[in-house]
């Protein structure tokens, strides 16, 4: 797809704050996705602890969302899907840029998250937002046979001025 044509199919998504009635297609983009996908127990909690959670919307059905937590002058990303079929169009990055800047919206300073080095998709995305491999989590996550896989720990420095450096959204 040319880069016109990834920008336009992204300008045509939506973001808006995720609400409970969006957990039935958050959950089947989670399901889809992961072999450990989170449960829709997890989503609630987030929901009830008031973290920042939206959705990316197009024609009419969610495509992708974003999870993402703040205390102090840190946040943490928790949880970033693209639904299967619509990769590689910047739904994911577009996604991340709108958490980076909850993030610093709401008084973070750095910003962390965890992914899994089998995911050279993501580990591409965070590396071009600006994330930085800081340290590995032995045996973080689940993996098959019962089995364990490390987390790659990344984290971008949110220095003054560099969000409004971003593409607008």
């Amino acid at each position: 797809m040319s880069a016109v044509r990834a920008a336009d199919f992204t300008m045509q998504a939506t973001l808006r704050p995720m609400r409970e009635t969006d957990l039935d297609a958050v959950m089947r983009i989670e399901d889809a996705a992961y072999p450990f996908p989170w449960t829709r127990g997890i989503f609630r909690d987030c929901m009830r602890a008031g973290y920042p959670m939206w959705v990316q919307e197009r024609e009419g059905g969610i495509v992708g969302y974003g999870v993402l937590s703040i205390a102090a002058d840190e946040a943490h990303v928790l949880n970033l899907c693209t639904a299967s079929g619509n990769e590689g169009h910047g739904l994911g990055q577009r996604m991340l840029q709108a958490l980076l800047r909850i993030a610093r919206g709401g008084g973070a300073q750095r910003v962390y998250l965890e992914v899994r080095p089998s995911n050279p998709r993501a580990i591409t995305l965070y590396d071009r937002s600006g994330f930085n491999e800081i340290g590995r989590r032995p045996r973080y996550y689940p993996a098959a046979n019962h089995g364990r896989e490390d987390a790659i720990v990344m984290a971008m420095e949110l220095l003054t001025g560099d969000i409004e450096k971003m593409p607008p959204l």
